[in-house]
Order: structure tokens, then C-alpha cells, then sequence
């Protein structure tokens, strides 16, 4: 915020606010989100958790096929948010968005299994917490013309992705800036510089900084 990020809420996300604007968002729901949630909310900075509702039924280790050997050597780093969990976040003001049900690759199901993975997680997450679902965060980041039709007919308000075209803005592929485990405080200046995608990312590349997925 020292730079001129202003904080807004998903409402003003949602409306297209403009300006530098800041909203946090967590996927996965991971246990250890509470802890970044208790920042950002000393702070003042409106935030979004994503949870599949798989993993909060149990709070189990995050064992997608890509973590299955660090969810079995590290249970508790990777344990997730199980209901009451994400009960309490969603009491202290956190909004909590859907993430599929399973956390799958949407681009490789089939027309049923992607309704079912879409529809289902939004449906029991309203049912779960007792409010609206209204928000959805694609797993992997991954989306093409036929999920993001998939997304809008589900019901939700909106989706979000990865890095994209800022410039265009497409509210069922609405991009955000990745923060991740291990980055300098280098990386972050160039990723949130008020510049186009494409000239941070030359930047990072010029710095001999490889630009995150």
C-alpha cells in the first residue's frame, strides 16, 4: 500500500474498479492460509479463499497426483481448511470462492465432469457456509472458451486466472498476480510495477528472472 495499492472488496473487483487496486487472494485453502488472512487483515486488505470441497470435508493433506509424495511426507505443511475452518474465515469478513470440487485439470473433462466439478463445489460450499458462492479460481490456472462457458452457466459471477492481458478485461478470466514460496523482494517490485505484463516480464528476463506461470 506504500506504493499505492489501494485495498478494495470483491465488490469493487467484480465492478471493475480501476486505478491500483488490491485484493488478496489464497487457492487451495491451505491450513496455513489463517496466517496470511490474520496479516492481511491487520492491514486492512479485503481477501478471497478459494477451497475445494473435497479437502475441507476432512481438512486432509492437499494430495492432488502433482503434491501426492509431499502430501504424504508432509501431512500437516500441506493440510487444508476443513469446514469449520473455512466457517470461521468466512465469519472474520473472508470471502470464499470455489476452486472445483477436486481440484482437476477442467480443460481435460468431459462436458458432465466439468458441470459436475463446477456445479457441485459451488453448490456445497453455499450449503456448507450458508451464503453465496459467487466466485470461482480455475486449478492450474487452466481455462479455455469451453470452461469458461462452463463457469458462467454454473453460476458464477466471475472467474479468476493467472497472468493474462491486463489490458482486456474478460470477467470469466479475470488475471492476477501470482505471489509464491521463495520469491525476491526483486521479483515482486517488477511484477506489481504500474507497467504492462508484457514489460515486466521482459524486465524479469533481462534480470536473468525466469517469469512464474
Amino acid at each position: 500500500m506504500r506504493r499505492g495499492y489501494r485495498p478494495v472488496s470483491l465488490d469493487d473487483v467484480l465492478a471493475g474498479c480501476p486505478g491500483r487496486s488490491l485484493h488478496v487472494t489464497f487457492d487451495d485453502a491451505f491450513a496455513s492460509t489463517v496466517a496470511g488472512l490474520e496479516v492481511v487483515g491487520r492491514l486492512g486488505v479485503p481477501a478471497t479463499v478459494f477451497a475445494c470441497p473435497l479437502y475441507a470435508k476432512d481438512g486432509r493433506a492437499f494430495d492432488v497426483p502433482e503434491l501426492a509424495a509431499q502430501a504424504a511426507a508432509y501431512p500437516d505443511e500441506l493440510a487444508t481448511l476443513n469446514w469449520a475452518g473455512l466457517k470461521a474465515a468466512r465469519e472474520s469478513g473472508v470471502e470464499i470462492g470455489s476452486h472445483s470440487v477436486s481440484h482437476a485439470h477442467l480443460t481435460r473433462l468431459s462436458d458432465a465432469e466439468l458441470v459436475a466439478e463446477l456445479v457441485g463445489s459451488r453448490q456445497t460450499l453455499e450449503d456448507e457456509l450458508g451464503v453465496p458462492c459467487r466466485v470461482l479460481a480455475y486449478p492450474y490456472g487452466e481455462h479455455d472458451e469451453r470452461v469458461r462457458r462452463a463457469a458462467r452457466s454454473a453460476g458464477y459471477s466471475a472467474a479468476f486466472a493467472l497472468a493474462g492481458n491486463e489490458a482486456r478485461r474478460e470477467i470469466f478470466a479475470l488475471p492476477r498476480i501470482g505471489v509464491y514460496r521463495g520469491e525476491s523482494q526483486l521479483r515482486m517490485v517488477l511484477k506489481t510495477m504500474p507497467l504492462a505484463r508484457r514489460s515486466a516480464a521482459i524486465a524479469l528476463r533481462a534480470l536473468g528472472i525466469r517469469p512464474s506461470s
